[in-house]
């Protein structure tokens, strides 16, 4: 197994242990994270915090180089990282990648394709593709560019040289730098923050900015699905117990049932 998982409060974690390879993202990773996802999507987990073991230096070596064919594209619609970011993009729950260590070429794509990030002073982020001969492909960088100015984007491709956590924070790439010591708790208090938040509105609105962000052409078809989501929320007993603990001045109970 090169993935573990646990739930609690409501929090699920998935923890990259595969130490050995670096946490290099390959077919069989990517196999396990996909399933773990679902996993605590069965057991309501609405928060998902992605880690490394704590005691690695490296929370992930990127694409398996001994996967890359060079006879194809690697960064096709069907490789192994694409299935990899849209598992992330698309879950319901909201994904915080909690960043200790190195961080390396496509890994770097899979953490910001998380909702937020968290790191200490450890993280540093390298988009090495241009140290291995690769030219990313266009929806990759669309997602850079979605995320960090244009000018940071093409110094991280670049230059291919680390970014430190200092300046991955002033970047843009980490929502929070925090001490080192500070960074398990900091993160699973800000997990647990939005798990006590409304899940079916949180949903909805992280689909529409995952389409927002994409490009995706608003056709009637794609509007239909968002106000389809919209409307499970404002229906749903969430939207009535958010109103009367308002008024009632407590802390609301929500249960994401439709």
């Amino acid at each position: 197994m090169l993935i573990q998982t646990s739930v609690r409060e409501q929090v699920g974690t998935i923890t990259l242990d595969h130490p050995a390879r670096h946490n290099a993202i390959g077919r069989q990773l990517v196999d396990e994270f996909l399933a773990a996802l679902d996993d605590l999507r069965r057991q309501e987990a609405r928060v998902v915090v992605v880690r490394a073991r704590p005691d690695c230096r490296v929370w992930s070596a990127g694409h398996d180089l001994d996967e890359l064919d060079a006879a194809t594209d690697p960064l096709a619609s069907s490789a192994t990282l694409d299935r990899l970011l849209r598992g992330v993009m698309t879950s319901p729950a909201p994904v915080i990648a909690m960043v200790h260590g190195s961080v390396w070429g496509g890994a770097t794509d899979f953490v910001l394709s998380c909702d937020l990030v968290v790191g200490d002073s450890t993280a540093q982020f390298t988009m090495s593709a241009a140290n291995l001969g690769l030219a990313y492909n266009l929806e990759g960088l669309r997602r850079f560019a979605a995320r960090l100015p244009l000018h940071r984007v093409r110094e991280l491709f670049f230059t291919a040289t680390p970014v430190t956590a200092a300046n991955a924070h002033a970047w843009g790439i980490l929502n929070h730098l925090v001490p080192d010591a500070e960074l398990e708790g900091f993160t699973y208090s800000l997990a647990r923050c939005i798990a006590s938040r409304a899940p079916l509105a949180i949903a909805a609105v992280k689909e529409q900015l995952r389409l927002l962000a994409s490009g995706a052409e608003l056709t009637p078809d794609l509007l239909a699905h968002v106000d389809e989501l919209r409307r499970r929320a404002h229906t749903s007993p969430d939207f009535a117990e958010g109103q009367r603990a308002f008024r009632e001045k407590r802390k609301p109970e929500f249960r994401g049932e439709h």
